[in-house]
Order: structure tokens, then sequence, then C-alpha cells
């Protein structure tokens, strides 16, 4: 329709010169009086239309980019940053509208993702392993924290469970494929036993709260603010895991995405840091925040902030290292089904351009 709109424009231009045309030889004299009047006045339109297309060009056109955030668990500072709107307006500059989603842990995240319905997210150190060994269609695109605080086993406040080979035959609630998951392995391998030498039940991590408050569980391997929750309010205790764990947890993007619209992901690891920055330095406020959300008492969300590691960076070679170590140890017990090379699916490029 706009070629054919185009094209009969240009025939009109065409037959009006060829009217003027014929009657210049009457008006040859008013023709050299008014040509330069004439020309100034086209020169005029004509910067004035070139104005006008370089200030539409410098405008979004066409659909809006549809992104699909995911937040992965409770606190994240992703909330800070959609509850000020900075996101939001950050990407309308980008012609970018969000679809914000929710999920209690890792592994039905991958799910909805291979489902083309998450586009942006993050993930623990177990799903991430699990869908880069499936070679699932998502890119590693930063660091969060290498996670060396992340997990801890919990136990009733009067278990006799003292240590961690005391779980030998005990029942033990997680959520399996997590970051809690690859913790408990590790650890129990530290230990000199193996999973099958507990009874390992899959629950989310509301459901698992709510089973070990009922006494239905003599283990539970979680995270914060759980952890510090439980133990804080003297409904559990932590057990000594006796090693150092890494368990990273890493910022992923959508493969396609990715390779579609690299400067949304830029704009969003920028958007990531400002909030991470503007909770530390805000600390009351942001815990205000997080408790109108969570209903988790204040000062427990305080203490879980004040220890926290979360931060924005490249990928570290001591993180890289712990990803491949529990990547070797998943497939050791039959977890993944093919070695792993985690490195291969890691892209630092878009957070060392966010941190420029």
């Amino acid at each position: 329709m706009k070629r054919f709109t185009l094209s009969m424009a240009a025939i009109m231009l065409v037959f009006v010169l060829v009217l003027t045309g014929c009657g210049s030889s009457n008006k040859a004299a008013d023709a050299g009086g008014s040509s330069n009047a004439q020309a100034a006045s086209g020169d005029a339109e004509k910067k004035e239309a070139d104005d006008q297309a370089t200030e539409a060009a410098a405008k979004p056109s066409g659909e809006k980019v549809k992104v699909n955030i995911a937040i992965n668990g409770g606190l994240n500072p992703l909330i800070i940053a959609q509850e000020k709107g900075w996101l939001d307006e950050a990407f309308g500059k980008l012609n970018a509208e969000i679809a914000w989603s929710k999920f209690t842990s890792g592994p039905p995240l991958l799910e909805s993702l291979v489902a083309g319905r998450v586009d942006l997210s993050f993930l623990g150190d177990g799903a991430a392993i699990t869908g880069v060994s499936n070679k699932l269609p998502f890119r590693v695109v930063g660091l969060i924290t290498e996670g060396e605080r992340l997990n801890s086993v919990l136990v009733p406040a009067d278990s006799a469970i003292a240590k961690v080979e005391d779980l030998k035959g005990k029942t033990v609630g997680l959520a399996k494929g997590t970051t809690s998951h690859v913790y408990l392995i590790k650890v129990l391998t530290a230990h000199g036993l193996k999973q099958e030498d507990v009874k390992l039940i899959n629950l989310q991590f509301d459901d698992a709260q709510a089973a070990f408050e009922a006494g239905k569980l003599d283990a539970w391997v979680s995270i914060d603010p759980y952890v510090t929750m439980n133990v804080a309010q003297k409904k559990a205790k932590a057990l000594d895991a006796g090693i150092a764990v890494q368990a990273p947890v890493s910022m992923i993007a959508h493969t396609e995405f990715a390779k579609d619209h690299p400067e949304i992901i830029v704009e969003y690891l920028k958007q990531y840091k400002q909030a991470l920055d503007w909770q530390y330095a805000n600390l009351d406020e942001a815990v205000a925040i997080y408790e109108k959300l969570t209903k988790i008492p204040a000062p427990i969300l305080k203490q879980v902030l004040e220890n926290s590691q979360t931060g924005l960076s490249a990928y570290t070679q001591k993180a890289l290292d712990a990803q491949q170590a529990s990547a070797d140890i998943l497939l050791e017990n039959k977890f993944l089904k093919q070695p792993t090379t985690f490195k291969d699916a890691v892209d630092d490029s878009f957070v060392n351009e966010a941190l420029k």
C-alpha cells in the first residue's frame, strides 16, 4: 500500500511539472524573479523534513519487545527494581516491556524457559549445571555470588543429630535439582556418605518449612531467609558442614533472546546492579519492601541482607572451578547423564559491557 501511495505521488509530481513547463514560455520574466524564492522555500521544507526524519529515527518504532523476567526465590534486588519502576522506565526507552513471573526454585523455571516463557532470570548451581548438561537454550551472562554461605543443613533445635554423620538413615527434605541438593551431596561425600544413605523427600521451600515445623523431617537442607529465620526463632540449629562449599548463582539469558536483543540484556544487568547498590545503601527501606512482600519479620530480613554476599561480576575462576567440581560430582552420582563443561555456557561479554 505504501509503494502504491508513493508511486501515485510521483506521477502527480511529474504531471504538475509538465504543466508548469508548458506555461513557462509565457512567463519567462516572472520565472527568473520567483525561482530564488521557490528554491529557498524548498530548501527550508527539505531541512524540516530531514529534521523530522532524524527525530523519528531516534524514537522507538514498531512493536514493543516483550521481555519475560522470572524472579527465582524470595529476596532479590530485581524485586527492588520492580517496585521502584526502574526496569520499566529503562526498558521503555528501548521499546521493550516486561512480563514478570515468579518461581520457587530453578527446576520449574527451566521448564518455563524451554517453553519460551523466560528470557532473563538467575539460577542456583544445581539448576544451572543441569540445564547446561541438558543443552537447554540459555547462556550464563553473569555471576551473582560464589555462594559460600548460601546453604545449610537444619535440624530441629532439640534434635539429637549433632554432626553430618548422624544424618545416615534419616529423613531429609530438600528441593531436588536445586543448589541445596548439590550442597547435600557435597557435604555427605566429604563425610564418607552418599545421598543413598539418607531418605530424600522432594519438597519446595515453603512446603519443606511446613513439614519441618510439623516434625515430619529429621533434617532440611535450605537457603536464606529460611535458615536465618528458623535459627533466630530457635526452631532449628544448623549443622557444621566441616567444609567450605561454593554454590555459585548465575545470571542467565535465553539463547535466542541474547542473540536478538543484546542491548536489553546489558540494560537489565545495569538495572540489577543499580538496585543492588541501592539496597546496600538504603538497607532499612529495602527491608521494608521485602517485609511487605514476604511477611518475614524485619530484624530477620535485615540480618539476611547484612550477611548476603550478593554482587554482580563476570565469572571468576573460583566460581568456574566450583561449578565444574559440582558437575563432576553430579555425574558421579548419576544426577547428570553426560559429562559437562560448564565454562562453555558462560558469556561474560554482556556483564563486562554493563559494568563499564
